[in-house]
């Protein structure tokens, strides 16, 4: 498996209900982004509660989750854009449910 080149988190809120083709569909709209590109793609829902993360891998496109037993995602926000990039270390810890300023 090849990591991302870039990781960028979506700043709106996403509806955890769509899969690979409703989050290609946000990444190219939405981000104004290539969803085929390489870069990885980090979705938060509303409550902040549950993350997915899209990136494509050779063949085909790969999609994992994560939802919060307790607390919440600590969201980044960026006035304005509609992404930002994460670092490895802030990857890491909103993964973990850490928040990251």
């Amino acid at each position: 498996m090849r990591t991302p080149a870039t990781l960028w988190l979506c700043t709106e809120p996403t509806d955890m209900r769509w899969s690979y083709d409703g989050l290609a569909a946000m990444v190219r709209h939405h981000l104004g982004e290539n969803p085929l590109s390489g870069h990885g793609f980090v979705f938060i829902n509303r409550r902040r509660t549950q993350l997915k993360c899209m990136y494509f891998n050779t063949g085909g496109y790969c999609v994992w989750s994560k939802r919060l037993e307790v607390g919440r995602f600590g969201v980044r926000r960026a006035a304005g854009s509609p992404a930002v990039a994460l670092s490895r270390t802030e990857f890491e810890a909103l993964i973990e449910g850490l928040a990251c300023r």
